[in-house]
């Protein structure tokens, strides 16, 4: 098997609040935690920040030394996947290596959701397939939001959408939030939410909520008998879904 380039996973998994639909292997936050997202803040120092889950397969991209390298969650190259939607992605950082170059230091990877191919969200993107929801170190240690921000704005980086920031918001707000919205072009309802914990300029911890009624990879061919594509190189965004060669 090909060796991990950082040594370890690209990206762990975010931990669930009580109400969200958990599914093999997940696990739910201490109720301390949830608390301090969905109801009561411990003090002024709790920055609370809720953005849209986006559906998609979870990649990053990685700078080692001076190297460029898309990677999968587990942390494996994406171009030695089995998968053709990471091979895509492959390709599509290998011909923006300038601008992954810019934006990441040696040891920092830019994390987020791939969006190419539909897994439990159809999407007529209005931006590129790639969402960027986290910029980490090794090895992980994430920056906060705004040093996201502000990292990402030059190289036109498109984020995961924010519904709030700073107080405290309970599943039913965030239910009510993504209800009517489709900020990356969702053609299905919003799989859910995730809660970023910010104390004192530092990423105390994360945490999500998932809808109950979210089947996870309904799309994918194992499952729908086809692939369904969001994207695809080399054809403009159109506002419709379209399907694999």
């Amino acid at each position: 098997m090909t060796a991990k380039p950082l040594g370890q996973k690209s990206y762990g998994h975010i931990a669930h609040v009580p109400g969200s639909r958990i599914g093999p292997g997940d696990h739910m936050v201490p109720p301390g935690m949830a608390e301090i997202v969905c109801e009561k803040t411990r003090d002024k120092h709790d920055h609370i920040i809720v953005q849209v889950k986006a559906d998609g397969s979870n990649v990053s991209v990685a700078k080692i030394g001076d190297r460029i390298i898309p990677l999968g969650r587990a942390g494996y190259p994406a171009d030695t996947s089995q998968y053709r939607q990471h091979q895509l992605f492959a390709k599509w950082v290998y011909r923006q290596m300038e601008r992954f170059h810019n934006l990441l230091l040696p040891g920092e990877r830019v994390c987020g959701e791939w969006l190419a191919q539909a897994h439990g969200t159809r999407y007529a993107l209005p931006h590129e397939p790639f969402v960027v929801f986290d910029l980490m170190a090794l090895p992980h240690k994430r920056v906060t939001l705004q040093m996201l921000r502000d990292r990402t704005a030059p190289y036109e980086f498109t984020l995961s959408h924010v519904l709030s920031e700073g107080p405290p918001r309970s599943i039913e707000w965030c239910r009510q939030a993504i209800a009517d919205i489709a900020p990356h072009g969702e053609l299905d309802p919003i799989e859910g939410v995730v809660w970023r914990c910010e104390r004192r300029g530092i990423v105390d911890f994360l945490c999500k909520w998932v809808r109950p009624d979210k089947v996870d990879g309904k799309y994918l061919p194992e499952i729908s008998g086809e692939e369904i594509w969001n994207w695809m190189p080399g054809i403009v965004d159109s506002g419709q879904v379209i399907k694999g060669e």
